[in-house]
């Protein structure tokens, strides 16, 4: 009998009842009807007070909740990014879940050596070609701040060498209005000019408001340049549980949110409907050792826990981090920590999960733990998947067969059916290592790093990245050497 069409079931986490969501966005608004927020920025201070908000006796701006409600309406519900091509490959809506590094870090890991040691250019080259070759990597961000760079324009050198590097898009730091238009314009060149970026943005920006409820002159510059030039745009704070904010985990994601919020308000003040991605960051500090955690159970659970607000109260893609760890080296530790932040973020549904690749706690990138997290992205994915459940997978017609058969010789493994699916209807890792103990030791018995090293090696070695054209290139170098003057 032909079985009946069945939908298959993908796997989701819940961590928030509706009236857990809204009692934490109420929080966020009290908080800022009641406590407000500082804003060094005297135009978008301006801009507020000529909105709705007041100011009270400390100098601190109060906002009304009616300025987060329109705000929450014009802002898009997706956002779409494309790789460097202008092809649409990262469409931020709904359950659409997307991976790749972070930025920042102080140092990284040496391929060759295993040494740890300051990043240099060529560093944050080979993360992004590396992002370029492996499948479950979607975006690149710089994963480290090079020690051979000026200081003062070190964003746009590694925006550079990542566009040089990689075609897939890419999460840009910038310090101020000066390097993130600097930035615009690279991107502007690749893209086909800047009206084309903005129809087929590629990069989104990653920018930061100081916890407790302070908004510096540069972080609004970028936030506004975003807003006026439709880049996408997130801007998460540093509301981590017991330092920039409440140790328990409502009050600072109340704090996270409210944060949020006053950005989201500016950025639709500035340009009604640019895309901004909602983006609360909670982790903790942890009390010991006095480091923010990036393989804490807390992290993960208060992401999910964001996702369900995203799907309850706001309507809008967020940003996420999973694929990190607090471990030294990467180890059983590493996995562990790497694995639980990006099952629970696939999960869960965050939209753009960020970080992958990171160990001890942020400080330093790691191109091995990036090789490995990619693996655990695609073992994760198999999970979210589900179990297709038709008439094919059901195999009725072949278990009669073998059964039948059996006597006579007939076995699953040598049935024309698991020809046909085992490819498919398997996950199949390529650095978890099932062989048998003979051959694993024969083959050197090399542990998983070691692995994961040698498959960095081999895709820094071998992938090939389509070039920029000699135009783009050409405008990139005189950018870099102040040939042109983009204060206009």
């Amino acid at each position: 009998m032909k079985q009946p069409e069945i939908n298959t079931f993908r796997p989701r986490m819940r961590v928030l009842c509706e009236e857990q969501a809204w009692a934490i966005h109420h929080a966020a608004l009290q908080i800022l009807e009641d406590t407000g927020f500082i804003m060094e920025h005297p135009q978008v201070q301006r801009m507020l007070l000529n909105a709705g908000c007041r100011m009270d006796r400390e100098g601190r701006l109060l906002m009304p909740a009616r300025l987060v409600d329109e705000a929450l309406k014009t802002a898009p519900r997706q956002i779409s990014l494309h790789d460097q091509m202008g092809k649409r490959t990262m469409p931020l809506v709904n359950g659409n879940f997307y991976f790749g590094t972070g930025s920042d870090t102080i140092f990284t890991i040496d391929l060759d050596t295993g040494e740890r040691r300051r990043p240099v250019l060529q560093d944050t080259a080979n993360f992004a070609r590396l992002v370029d070759g492996l499948d479950n990597m979607d975006f690149s961000m710089s994963m480290g701040n090079p020690t051979d760079a000026p200081i003062d324009e070190i964003y746009v050198h590694v925006f550079s060498e990542m566009v040089k590097n990689s075609n897939k898009p890419i999460c840009f730091i910038a310090d101020s209005g000066e390097d993130i238009a600097k930035i615009h314009a690279i991107a502007s060149l690749v893209a086909g000019g800047e009206e084309a970026l903005a129809q087929r943005p590629f990069i989104l920006n990653y920018s930061e408001a100081i916890s407790p409820l302070r908004f510096p002159n540069n972080v609004m510059e970028k936030l506004t340049f975003c807003a006026r030039k439709r880049i996408p745009i997130c801007l998460p704070s540093g509301c981590n549980a017991g330092g920039g904010g409440p140790v328990t985990l409502a009050g600072a994601m109340a704090l996270g949110v409210a944060e949020n919020l006053v950005g989201l308000t500016i950025h639709q003040l500035t340009n009604k409907g640019a895309p901004f991605l909602f983006a609360p960051n909670v982790s903790v500090l942890d009390m010991r050792h006095t480091v923010i955690s990036y393989g804490c159970a807390e992290w993960s659970l208060t992401q999910a826990a964001l996702a369900d607000m995203r799907d309850m109260v706001y309507k809008l893609p967020i940003w996420a981090f999973a694929g990190a760890t607090d471990a030294k080296t990467v180890d059983a530790q590493a996995g562990a920590e790497g694995m639980l932040s990006i099952i629970t973020a696939m999960l869960s549904r965050c939209n753009f999960i960020h970080d992958v690749g990171y160990i001890e706690s942020g400080h330093t990138s790691s191109l091995a733990m990036l090789t490995l997290a990619d693996e655990l992205v695609a073992m994760s994915r198999y999970f979210v998947d589900g179990l297709r459940i038709d008439e094919d997978t059901l195999a009725l017609e072949v278990i009669d067969r073998v059964a039948r058969n059996g006597s006579s010789g007939a076995i699953f493994i040598g049935d024309s059916h698991t020809f046909k699916h085992f490819k498919s209807a398997l996950f199949h890792p390529e650095l978890s290592d099932r062989s048998r103990f003979e051959h694993w030791e024969a083959k050197g018995s090399r542990e998983m790093q070691q692995r994961c090293n040698e498959k960095a090696r081999r895709i820094l070695a071998d992938h090939p990245v389509t070039p920029k054209s000699d135009v783009v290139l050409e405008g990139i170098d005189a950018i870099l050497d102040h040939q042109i003057d983009l204060r206009n």
